[in-house]
């Protein structure tokens, strides 16, 4: 049944819709915390571009990470989203909530999709995509996710959220779906460089794994009131 609705582009926009009402709702029944805000505005300050990185299973309230960016300095955020059927529903459901989107991927079609991301990163832009999407390895990081920012000659910022109450579904992503009345973080990490092309590639994206993953166990930690 859920196959054949997705086939519809009536059926996209209807659950996209509902899946953003239900984000919606988690965001207003939660309570939320900023962590390291300053590193995102700082860069917006300065008018310099940067790519913001997330796992794929904790892509569920990303939208709202970028909330004070918006209402402070109206900033627009753009997420790169694969071509897919899913990522039309996803691209559906985050544009109900102001996101804006390019479609491509750093994996498949990688070269229009790095096109696409320059072009708008030299308009001085913020790009956001999952390094780990759109199929996995689940936090992993893509050989797609260096190269671009370094073409692009732009740091990556990592970016998670975690939440006091949730449920981790068993898929390749662990996608973690956040419930309603919950105590909430997005918790910002600091730019990775990731320019110096003398570097090894598997040591930059291991130090951007190592960046992000820590940047999601501290959150979780916040959330749960561990620390």
């Amino acid at each position: 049944m859920i196959k054949k609705i997705l086939k519809s582009s009536l059926g996209i926009n209807i659950i996209a819709f509902i899946a953003s009402s239900y984000i919606r709702f988690v965001w207003l029944t939660s309570r939320w915390k900023y962590i390291n805000y300053a590193a995102p505005e700082s860069l917006v300050k300065e008018g310099k571009p940067f790519i913001v990185a997330f796992f794929h299973g904790r892509l569920l309230m990303l939208p709202f990470c970028w909330r004070l960016v918006q209402k402070k300095h109206k900033k627009p955020f753009y997420m790169l989203i694969s071509a897919h059927k899913d990522g039309r529903l996803i691209s559906k459901t985050v544009g109900f909530l102001g996101i804006k989107n390019i479609a491509g991927s750093t994996n498949k079609g990688g070269k229009e999709a790095l096109v696409k991301i320059i072009k708008f990163i030299k308009k001085g832009e913020v790009i956001g995509f999952t390094p780990d999407g759109p199929r996995g390895p689940g936090e992993s990081i893509s050989d797609g996710t260096i190269r671009t920012a370094q073409m692009a000659g732009v740091p990556i910022l990592p970016v998670t959220y975690s939440t006091s109450r949730h449920k981790l579904l068993k898929t390749w992503d662990k996608f973690f779906i956040a419930l309603p009345f919950s105590k909430g973080v997005f918790s910002w990490g600091d730019p990775v460089d990731v320019s110096d092309r003398n570097i090894p590639l598997e040591n930059h994206k291991k130090t951007l794994q190592n960046a992000m993953v820590d940047l999601k166990k501290k959150a979780d930690d916040i959330s749960q009131g561990k620390i």
